[in-house]
């Protein structure tokens, strides 16, 4: 009966809740010791509570076919969508759940851990009546313990019982405890307790790396949302270069009837619009085939139009270039101190050590101390059971080391993946370094190109603005007006192309020295994230020229170098 109440009352839902409830747990643990403070973790979907049997092929075959639906989408909801929905994240979180749930078992290597078992059945033989027979019933638990040791309590219990006129019984009843502790080799609770340790540590490496996945992910679902509006304004640009080159064909057309310039001039007006034309309809082809990525991304079904907030362009335009007031040594030790990833292979380095220690110690002798008592009694009544009828022993058991060929070539090998565990750790704050003098040199350019994109575009618009009296004046030909056009498109384009590049590249940077706060509305635009001002002007550190040009030989000589 107590196995039937087992087996029917611990249903899969049980088991599923109560991993869940442990996982949840630890890594609620873990965020609030790394971070001080925590967040609603969870890997459940819209899917999680239904039977898999209940979701058929065909629903998600006709979900994807959704058509002529709109929905609006502003930068802060695109988020959110990306974070309730993307299909990469929803498997980096899985990832650090099972890393966890990898944790529970190690947990549970050291935890009481009960068995039951329960045997009953029938049997006669040809001169005696028929009996229940229940031999092999046996309960307890066994417990691993940290200083190395194994102990376990049993009760096994065996009764008979005739189906005669005479209810007889016979009850065999064992109560048995055993002790094995190892007084040499796997002695410490330092070295048997490796196994969860590790675990431990790999909750904490799981954690740090999905919050660093969150970072970036966040930046780059901004990146994508500002290419979007960079697109957005690229398709304008062209549309609005197309319909000033119909305009101009136009008119030269009249400056032509009145004999006032040639025909080849506008005909090639009129090619400049036929390229226009193009131009503008290779935008708007460009356009829509990322806006598909961007639904892709953020598991939106293709037939849904997706419309975007274009005041986040003009809020970053009117932000304009934040410059990163930071050198790059100064970079390097954030990044050592705050990025999660170069944490981690700082602890990693730590962990080869404790491996080191671990494999020593399976090169010693393994001297064992054993010992085990026992209650047994056989009696026709529980009543009759004879507490001091028992028996116990105790002793030592050595297992001398002449076998460690494979403990020693273990211990070798431990010895050679901390040297290998140098290398990479010196590689990787290398790499930070390098990571972070990059994109100090990467801001400071397109810095210095959005100022010249700038005045490129100022000097477009006057050409632009002018070049039709000079060409009604006969000062000027068709072709000025159509580089000046095609200049000014360029330029347009360019001035959008580099704000967004550097928004990009100062996030991306702000994540490499690990100190990208996303708390808060509009974090992309923040202005208290290692920013002096917005006005333009050369990042400190680089000790660039006035003028911002260094010549080759200065390049060359060093003196060009980072600070």
């Amino acid at each position: 009966m107590l196995g039937a109440v087992f087996i029917t009352g611990c249903s899969s839902t049980y088991y599923r809740e109560k991993a869940d409830k442990q996982v949840y747990d630890i890594l609620n643990q873990a965020e609030l010791g790394l971070f001080g403070k925590t967040n609603e973790f969870t890997i459940d979907t819209r899917y999680s509570d239904r039977d898999p049997d209940g979701i058929p092929s065909m629903e998600l075959i006709t979900e994807r076919a959704l058509d002529s639906t709109n929905i609006t989408l502003n930068l802060p909801q695109a988020l959110i969508k990306a974070y309730d929905d993307n299909r990469n994240y929803k498997t980096r979180k899985e990832q650090l759940y099972l890393t966890a749930l990898t944790l529970t078992l190690r947990q549970w290597d050291f935890a009481k851990r009960p068995f039951g078992q329960l045997r009953g059945g029938f049997d006669r033989e040809s001169d005696k009546d028929l009996r229940l027979d229940s031999n092999g019933n046996r309960f307890g638990f066994t417990e691993a313990l940290k200083s190395g040791g194994t102990f376990s309590l049993t009760l096994a219990n065996d009764m008979v019982r005739y189906f005669t006129g005479d209810p007889r019984r016979s009850i065999n009843t064992v109560v048995s405890a055993n002790l094995a502790q190892p007084l040499l080799r796997g002695s410490t609770a330092r070295i048997i307790a490796e196994n969860l340790t590790q675990a431990e540590r790999d909750v904490i490496y799981a954690t740090r790396d999905f919050a660093l996945f969150q970072q970036t992910f966040g930046v780059e679902i901004v990146t994508d949302y500002f290419r979007l509006l960079q697109r957005q304004d690229n398709v304008r640009n062209a549309y609005n270069n197309y319909a000033a080159l119909d305009e101009a064909v136009t008119r030269l057309e009249e400056l032509e009837d009145a004999d006032r310039i040639p025909r080849f001039q506008v005909d090639q007006a009129k090619q400049s619009r036929l390229s226009g034309r193009s131009s503008y309809l290779r935008a708007v082809q460009q356009y829509q085939g990322q806006l598909d990525e961007f639904k892709k991304k953020l598991e939106i079904p293709q037939g849904v139009h997706v419309n975007l907030d274009a005041s986040g362009l003009a809020q970053l335009k009117q932000t304009g270039l934040q410059v990163v007031q930071i050198s790059d040594r100064e970079g390097y030790e954030s990044s050592v101190t705050n990025k999660f990833d170069i944490l981690n292979e700082i602890d990693r380095f730590e962990d080869s050590k404790r491996k080191i220690w671990v494999a020593a110690d399976a090169l010693r002798a393994n001297l064992t101390f054993v010992t085990d008592a026992s209650l047994a009694n056989e009696a026709t009544d529980y009543a009759d059971f004879d507490p001091g009828n028992f028996t116990a022993s105790a002793g030592l058991q050595l297992d001398l080391p002449f076998d460690r060929r494979s403990q020693r070539n273990t211990y070798r090998t431990r010895l050679i993946d901390f040297e290998r565990q140098i290398r990479s750790l010196s590689l990787t704050l290398d790499n930070a370094r390098d990571a972070v003098r990059e994109d100090l040199r990467q801001l400071e350019q397109l810095r210095q190109n959005f100022e010249i994109q700038t005045q490129a575009l100022k000097l477009a618009n006057e050409r632009v603005s002018i070049t039709p009296e000079l060409i009604a004046a006969n000062r000027a030909q068709t072709r000025d007006e159509l580089e000046a056009r095609n200049a000014l498109l360029a330029a347009q384009n360019a001035v959008t192309a580099v704000l967004v590049d550097y928004l990009s590249a100062r996030l991306k940077f702000l994540v490499d020295i690990g100190v990208l706060n996303m708390d808060g509305d509009q974090w992309w635009l923040r202005t208290d994230q290692l920013v002096a001002t917005s006005e333009t002007g050369p990042v400190a550190g680089l000790g660039a020229p006035q003028d911002g040009i260094y010549t080759p030989e200065q390049v060359f000589s060093g003196r060009a170098e980072l600070n």
